[in-house]
């Protein structure tokens, strides 16, 4: 077997020494079985984007109706057209395989493309499924070309969805991309990527270009490198690097067009024997090519999120810093001074939790890693008239390296991810404003 540092492939049982916790890069080995923690991004871990962010990129809730954790079952949905929206969590159907660090993509028609991940016996997943409102329902698709977790997937303006890079089953960091076609329900294959990557980033840009940046290669070593793909060729090449190599970072698109990387680990281990917690950002310009200095953060933050409020300005929430303590706290980066100022701070300490724009621009922030070994259920929004974070009740399941997806009706769809108990779940649920 492989072994090799891979952010997005490892566990912390309950055995281990919650001082050397790191949801998004803890052991030198491929993830055997769902012995403890899987770290994701996403964006937002196991994943993105995420962040895509989008862990890819990561509060919310009152009781939902499900039945307990790792089951796989859920109250019969309600068709959307029926329902009495009724604020709070609320059950929905199940996918079709527990996954873990996966990714989920709102696609053009308002439904939801599920793909990859890894399942609890520890397997990279290639299975995809489509999330469907009116029904409630997860249905199968076509399957990607190759299993990957810690990949990226982005929408591109012509209604496909790009996924690229992440690692298989060897723990070996995977160049590849391809693209699924909604039309067809297929997966086919497109250019591939210059650099081998794990835990990087993807941003659509304004201009229908993806910038892909940052992750782990093949060597355990962070990335400072950074890759354009062009939906009408197909193709990637190489654009300017980062300043800092960093992984388990965050990337949005700002306004302006730019965007804005922050935070993430630079590969290297700290005092304490955990990988070492960035302040630093930058800001890509697609018209140059080129990153360029900006404002630092006034914590150490990786496992965090980012999100791109009504006005312009981005919330950064949580995460880990260096001590690998989970954060309660959260701040604003402002574009026109490109500085990050304090805000209020989150009710409750969180890392790998996700972070959801609403319709009403508030954010909702779900679930994550508040240290030791637990899960958090608890939800909890920003408010950014007023700069606090408020609580949201609790969804139905502890969860972290879930996705959650806003849909086109307003509601959150918060899928699968990683309980207590050490169960990946199959499970999902819907958050009503």
């Amino acid at each position: 077997m492989t072994t090799r540092s891979r952010t997005a492939r490892t566990f912390t049982g309950p055995g281990r020494d919650p001082a050397k916790l790191r949801l998004g890069r803890v052991s030198r080995a491929i993830c055997v079985g769902l012995a403890g923690l899987l770290v994701a991004v996403a964006v937002a871990g196991c994943s993105g984007s995420a962040a895509t962010g989008s862990p890819a990129a990561g509060a919310t809730l009152t009781p939902a109706l499900t039945t307990p954790p790792g089951t796989g079952q859920s109250a019969t949905p309600v068709p959307a057209g029926s329902r009495t929206p009724t604020p709070g969590f609320s059950a929905t159907g199940s996918m079709t395989t527990a996954r873990i660090n996966h990714t989920a993509t709102l696609l053009s028609d308002g439904r939801v493309l599920t793909a990859g991940g890894q399942d609890n016996a520890g397997d990279a997943v290639a299975l995809a499924e489509l999330y469907a409102q009116t029904t409630g329902e997860f249905s199968a698709t076509g399957s990607m070309t190759n299993a990957r977790v810690g990949h990226t997937a982005t929408l591109l303006s012509d209604g496909r969805v790009l996924i690229t890079g992440g690692s298989n089953d060897s723990a070996d960091a995977l160049a590849s991309a391809e693209l699924y076609d909604p039309a067809t329900g297929t997966f086919g294959p497109t250019g591939s990527m210059t650099t081998a990557r794990v835990d990087g980033t993807a941003t659509l840009l304004s201009d229908g270009r993806v910038l892909i940046a940052g992750g782990q290669d093949n060597a355990g070593d962070a990335l400072a490198s950074a890759e354009l793909y062009d939906p009408k060729t197909g193709t990637f090449s190489p654009t300017g690097s980062m300043a800092q190599a960093r992984e388990v970072h965050t990337a949005t698109l700002l306004p302006d067009g730019g965007v804005l990387i922050t935070g993430g680990t630079d590969g290297t281990s700290n005092a304490s024997g955990g990988p070492t917690a960035l302040a630093s950002a930058e800001l890509y310009d697609p018209k140059t090519g080129t990153f360029g200095p900006t404002g630092s953060m006034t914590v150490d933050r990786d496992g965090h999120t980012a999100t791109l409020l009504s006005d312009g300005r981005v919330l950064i929430g949580g995460g880990l810093g260096d001590s690998a303590d989970a954060l309660a706290s959260a701040e604003l980066y402002d574009p026109s001074t490109g500085k990050f100022s304090p805000t209020g701070s989150m009710t409750t300490a969180r890392a790998y939790h996700t972070a959801t724009l609403l319709s009403d621009g508030r954010v909702l922030v779900t679930g994550g890693y508040p240290g030791g070994n637990a899960v958090l259920a608890s939800a909890e929004a920003y408010d950014p008239k007023v700069g606090t974070f408020s609580s949201a009740g609790s969804m139905a399941t502890a969860r972290r390296s879930d996705t959650a997806t806003l849909l086109s009706d307003g509601r959150v769809l918060i899928a699968g991810g990683f309980s207590t108990g050490s169960t990946g779940l199959s499970s999902a649920e819907l958050y009503q404003p």
